[in-house]
């Protein structure tokens, strides 16, 4: 495979097609998708990620994962074994190197009843095979693979339910062989991994505080608990979500409820240079999950079909904003 670079590509699945859209930098309001591909009959979709040409998808369902040509052609496939009649609980995960030769694939074996614990595996894009497979301690229910965008290292954070969540970062050297590395943490969940490369973001996993960190040392540079928003940290909560807007400009989403038990929540701008406020952040969601910011100062939101909707520029002393949900 010829190692290109890339523009953002995502996916959203719906009716056992996965529809793929390109972040393009001229583009915003409603996204049309680039490409469609449909899953094998009877293939439940749960992860998947396009090359950048569009020319082949990889998906994982509960049972194995699975690469795809642009015509629907079987490229390779790998099942997980034994195979797990569990319905819920243990949610596999796949992501693509940012160089475009290997596929990582997080496989949450132990909630599948596989026996011992969940594996990190690494595959070779054109062939599917295993390049590398990490015997984990973890016993997840889900996890999410994030790319570094400059070294191409590989972050995998690992929810383990109410037992907390794991940090990992893997990477495969110039001699082939992988090297992983886990956070001492299982308290902290991973959210995003700033455009320049120089830190990510994690968010308490009982919610009281968000900490940004230098990458890959992990070491604090800065913490914000929800008093330092002006919330009541008795009744707020900062959400697991936001993400970097920019290099230097981070949402950090808290949410709780109010008198009458309905729920809010509300965007904030971080000034990860400084580590200090930079205002809110309205945006038109439904719910603190929708929005994704997208680094480039652009971000993403959910149309009325689940279709993204692209939008860009901030608020007030930040820019204007550009977008269209018609």
């Amino acid at each position: 495979m010829v190692s290109v670079r890339h523009p953002k590509v995502i996916t959203r699945h719906r009716d056992g097609w996965i529809h793929a859209y390109v972040i393009d930098s001229d583009v915003f309001g409603v996204l049309e998708p680039a490409a469609v591909f449909q899953a094998r009959p009877g293939d439940e979709v749960v992860a998947s990620v396009v090359r950048p040409d569009l020319e082949r998808v990889v998906y994982a369902t509960l049972n194995g994962v699975v690469c795809l040509g642009r015509a629907g052609g079987l490229v390779w496939k790998t099942d997980f074994e034994p195979h797990s009649d569990r319905p819920y609980g243990h949610v596999p995960d796949c992501a693509l190197s940012r160089d475009g030769r290997t596929v990582w694939v997080y496989r949450p074996d132990a909630m599948a009843g596989r026996g011992g614990g969940d594996q990190w595996v690494v595959h070779d894009a054109d062939t599917g095979a295993v390049l590398a497979r990490w015997e984990l301690k973890a016993v997840g229910h889900a996890g999410n693979h994030h790319v570094h965008p400059v070294d191409g290292s590989v972050y995998l954070d690992i929810g383990e339910g109410q037992d907390g969540s794991v940090v990992l970062r893997g990477a495969v050297g110039v001699d082939g062989e992988a090297e992983f590395v886990t956070y001492p943490w299982w308290d902290r969940c991973l959210i995003d991994l700033a455009p320049d490369g120089r830190q990510f973001m994690t968010v308490d996993h009982g919610q009281a505080d968000v900490v940004f960190h230098h990458h890959p040392s992990g070491d604090v540079l800065f913490t914000l608990p929800a008093e330092a928003f002006g919330f009541d940290p008795e009744t707020t909560s900062i959400e697991w979500s936001g993400g970097y807007l920019t290099p230097d400009l981070a949402v950090v989403t808290l949410g709780g409820e109010g008198q009458d038990e309905e729920e809010w929540f509300r965007c904030h701008l971080v000034d990860v240079r400084t580590g200090t406020l930079s205002g809110d952040f309205p945006v038109e969601t439904d719910n603190a999950y929708e929005l994704v910011p997208l680094g480039d100062g652009s971000w993403l939101t959910d149309g009325a079909d689940g279709t993204p909707v692209r939008w860009t520029g901030l608020p007030e002393r930040f820019g204007s904003r550009r977008g269209d949900r018609n």
